[in-house]
């Protein structure tokens, strides 16, 4: 039998949409840094959720570890009634002090803060923050055939319409079109309908391809240019929604594959947030997810 640290042992979950992170700290010393893909999870089933993180912990830590708190951010744990429900079934299961959260609640704690607003682009996208009172807020996140506005998923629905728009004012295919009309694998613009409906996973088959008007925009396109102006200025204002219903915006702590990999987008965001929310400070996030669940497991206990 191994020994054990003497620290409280906290844990950390990081349940995002394609993989999930958990983390277990005894002070300075990490117990475990365990990574698996995310299939399984299914957080509007209670009972479903807290048997598929139960057995998460179990994989992850020693046989003879004891977690002293736990919490969880997890992906499409979209209202508080959701989020308790699936603490109070994990904590009965493990026995242990459970915060649960949604995975953009994480970002906050995980930069280092105590407060402001935790903003997400990447297949789809969400801001998230709380108010004095600690009840917890959320806009956008609405998927990607209505909203997530900024998201690639988004991006590349907008970049369709614009390029629909153009063929429809008689304007000759520029590089976003070509380039949409061959990811799409399609013979012409008006061809792109049928293949966006076609989707089985709209988020996914279409988040993937974003980088198409990225390209665009670097081979000269101005509709490119305009959708991603578009895209950083929805993102802003999901922050200044959150600042009109009254929630700390000082910081904005950003993260997601999308914007964090594209500068023409998180500049775009960057200086739209300035025009509407004038003060808020945007950060890109630079620790793992999974460190904000750590520390809200050290609140916690």
């Amino acid at each position: 039998m191994q020994d054990l640290p003497s620290s409280p042992l906290l844990v950390g979950i990081d349940v995002g949409g394609t993989k999930t992170h958990l983390r277990a700290l005894a002070g300075a010393e990490q117990v475990a840094d365990h990574v698996r893909p995310s299939s399984g999870w299914r957080p509007h089933d209670t009972d479903a959720a807290a048997r598929w993180l139960t057995a998460l912990v179990r994989e992850a830590l020693p046989a003879d570890a004891r977690p002293a708190a736990l919490a969880v951010g997890g992906h499409a744990c979209e209202t508080p009634r959701q989020c308790a429900g699936i603490a109070a079934a994990l904590g009965a299961s493990l026995g242990v002090p459970v915060r649960v959260v949604g995975d953009a609640e994480l970002l906050v704690p995980a930069a280092g803060l105590d407060k402001g607003v935790g903003l997400v682009a990447g297949t789809g996208s969400v801001a998230v923050g709380r108010l004095a009172d600690g009840s917890p807020v959320q806009v956008g996140g609405w998927g990607a055939v209505l909203g997530d506005e900024g998201g690639a998923a988004g991006l590349v629905r907008e970049a369709a319409r614009a390029a629909w728009a153009a063929h429809d004012r008689g304007e000759a295919p520029d590089a976003l079109a070509a380039g949409l009309v061959a990811a799409f694998e399609v013979a012409e613009v008006p061809a792109l309908g049928a293949a966006l409906e076609s989707a089985t996973d709209v988020s996914a088959q279409w988040g993937r391809h974003a980088p198409v008007l990225f390209a665009a925009a670097d081979a000269g396109s101005r509709i490119a240019r305009d959708v991603i102006a578009d895209g950083g200025r929805a993102l802003a204002a999901l922050v200044a929604r959150l600042a009109a219903r009254g929630l700390a915006v000082d910081d904005v702590v950003v993260a997601g594959g999308t914007i964090l990999s594209q500068p023409r987008l998180y500049d775009a965001f960057a200086a739209a947030l300035a025009e509407a929310v004038p003060g808020a400070r945007p950060q890109p996030l630079r620790s793992p997810p999974v460190a904000g669940a750590v520390a809200l497991a050290r609140a916690v206990l």
